[in-house]
């Protein structure tokens, strides 16, 4: 499949009216905003891959001396060039219609912000472009590479009982759940366990195979395994803290429920590559 076929997806060509809903997303803006603020310096050269509405670029834009904003939505582009020139930041942040898989800056970067991202890094395609982007800047500028933001992701798994009864209706189907918010139809039958800590300025992988024991705390019926994903968007030594975006929970129903009890131990297992489609996250569990 080229990239051409999956235009359609989400984190290949996003409507517009998208990108507004993302604006208004207090945590995800206020985190970026932060991270930004700290991570570029005065007088640095910045590129953002996936600019969309170009917030992320204007945040840059406070402290850098010049921003490469690459967009491959047309109409996005015509946006994110008007909005900018409204928050007077049109001379320093420079917005480029191409393709972020293939964009070379003309010169070496300071920071790198990529915010295609989506709960256990599929669909949107962060990690591929990564990969590509650090592949054509070391044969076009050389090492070192500059700062990735985010720096890392953190994903976990946990073991639940969800009810996916609607008025009578029965419909176990993968769903988003706040993480802020009370999930009263979910009931957590074990504690999280990480299953992968990556960070971005490393070798980024394509894919990954995961079988790993999760603990039983509370007895119920395991119907579905409930995926984490925390962005540390910049890490912050001095303040001995960083900045975190929690995304949105992932649900997905396993296929047979165990009945599960204190004490026991459940092999989950799955294996699905990075950006691919949703409905490639098929777990499985087991009582061991």
């Amino acid at each position: 499949m080229t990239r051409s076929d999956t235009d359609h997806e989400l984190g290949q060509f996003i409507p517009l009216h998208y990108h507004f809903n993302m604006l208004n997303d207090v945590a995800r803006t206020g985190a970026f905003e932060e991270a930004i603020a700290y991570t570029v310096k005065p007088g640095a050269r910045v590129l953002e891959l996936g600019g969309g509405t170009g917030v992320v670029s204007f945040f840059a834009a406070r402290g850098a001396e010049h921003v490469w904003c690459v967009e491959r939505n047309p109409e996005v582009v015509r946006e994110c060039r008007r909005l900018l020139a409204l928050n007077g930041c049109g001379d320093i942040v420079e917005v480029v219609e191409a393709d972020a898989f293939d964009f070379v800056p003309p010169e070496p970067l300071d920071v790198v912000v990529c915010e295609m991202l989506h709960v256990t890094l599929l669909v949107e395609k962060q990690l591929p472009v990564i990969a590509a982007f650090k592949e054509h800047y070391l044969a076009a500028h050389g090492p070192p590479l500059p700062r990735f933001l985010p720096e890392a992701v953190l994903q976990a798994v946990q073991p639940v009982q969800q009810s996916f009864e609607f008025h009578g209706y029965v419909a176990p189907t993968v769903h988003f759940q706040d993480g802020t918010a009370p999930q009263p139809r979910t009931r957590e039958l074990g504690d999280p366990v990480v299953y992968q800590t990556l960070e971005l300025a490393d070798a980024i992988p394509q894919r990954i195979v995961w079988t790993g024991a999760v603990g039983v705390t509370q007895p119920g019926s395991l119907n579905a395994v409930r995926f984490i994903t925390k962005n540390v968007l910049a890490i912050l030594p001095t303040e001995h803290r960083s900045v975190d975006w929690l995304m949105n929970y992932l649900i997905v129903p396993l296929t047979t429920a165990i009945e599960v009890r204190p004490g026991d131990n459940v092999e989950v297992a799955f294996d699905y590559a990075f950006g691919g489609p949703l409905n490639s996250l098929q777990p499985t569990a087991r009582l061991v």
